[in-house]
């Protein structure tokens, strides 16, 4: 295996923020065009910078993808998800409070959502999440379409 190949499967860690709202609900973004499953549906956030925590990056990142500063970030869970395009390390972090006016910077589309989600597709890394609310929540059935 090439130093390439080693370092293509080398995690890349990814803060992602599950916005709640006071009723429960929690923020879906679409991934924009030019990225990888553009058009899915999922939590907001991104890659780690060298030296950032998870909490750093997740400020950051709301901030520059969604124009809102957010207040405390509550670890939740980590899942590792095995894409094509990469390996990536994801952790999620519930925040229930921000500020500011929410602006798609990147084109993207925003839904709040409960479960059953409305939105489709669903990114692949997303729907463990969805399965964890259905958990926490008692609630039975599908949690999205397709």
């Amino acid at each position: 295996m090439s130093a390439q190949q080693r370092a293509a499967r080398e995690p890349v860690d990814v803060a992602v923020g599950v916005l709640v709202d006071a009723e429960g609900r929690f923020l879906l973004t679409s991934r924009p065009e030019g990225k990888v499953y553009a058009g899915y549906w999922e939590f907001p956030g991104g890659k780690l910078e060298a030296g950032e925590s998870v909490e750093q990056a997740l400020r950051r990142e709301l901030h520059e993808e969604l124009g809102i500063t957010i207040g405390a970030a509550h670890p939740w869970k980590m899942e590792m998800f095995d894409y094509p395009h990469a390996l990536v390390r994801l952790h999620f972090c519930k925040v229930y409070e921000w500020s500011g006016a929410f602006e798609m910077r990147e084109q993207q589309a925003m839904a709040w959502q409960s479960l059953p989600v409305q939105v489709q597709p669903v990114l692949p890394g997303t729907i463990p999440v969805l399965r964890w609310f259905a958990e926490e929540r008692g609630f039975e059935g599908l949690t999205h379409a397709g």
